[in-house]
């Protein structure tokens, strides 16, 4: 057979595939499902962990702010009238934050005992509330 006397095909046309690929809607559920089963776990223990961290950080600054007040008494014989006092002469650099409350200016300021003395001789919170170990936050 020559090429002129072969019988010609038509030119093939491409089919269409009948599957398209990709996801079907059955999968897309169970993988939110499995990813809001996942963020129910994990939420709980991230808020858990920011609240010790907040809690850790108010004993932190209470104890530093006591213990420069200490170093106040001890260098000036009296103590100071404000926490800003502590700041000016350069005790501090800031007057730390109330974590829980997030402002440096809710503590609560304690007079000293003697009633000859006047300023601030101690420190508290002034957040309402108790910490995960059941104390009240003006009681650290």
């Amino acid at each position: 057979m020559t090429p002129q006397t072969m019988p010609q095909m038509p030119p093939q046309v491409p089919r269409l595939r009948a599957v398209t690929p990709g996801f079907t809607l059955i999968e897309m559920l169970v993988v939110l499902a499995i990813v809001a089963l996942l963020l129910s776990v994990a939420t709980p223990r991230y808020f858990g962990s920011l609240e010790k961290g907040r809690e850790v950080a108010l004993q932190e600054n209470l104890r530093v702010l006591r213990v420069t007040l200490d170093k106040f008494h001890a260098d000036k014989g009296r103590f100071p009238e404000t926490l800003d006092e502590l700041v000016e002469e350069r005790y501090l650099r800031e007057v730390p934050l109330d974590p829980i409350t997030e402002s440096a200016t809710t503590w609560v300021l304690v007079p000293p005992k003697e009633p000859d003395q006047q300023g601030v001789a101690d420190v508290k919170s002034g957040a309402s509330g108790t910490a995960r170990d059941g104390r009240r936050f003006d009681a650290l």
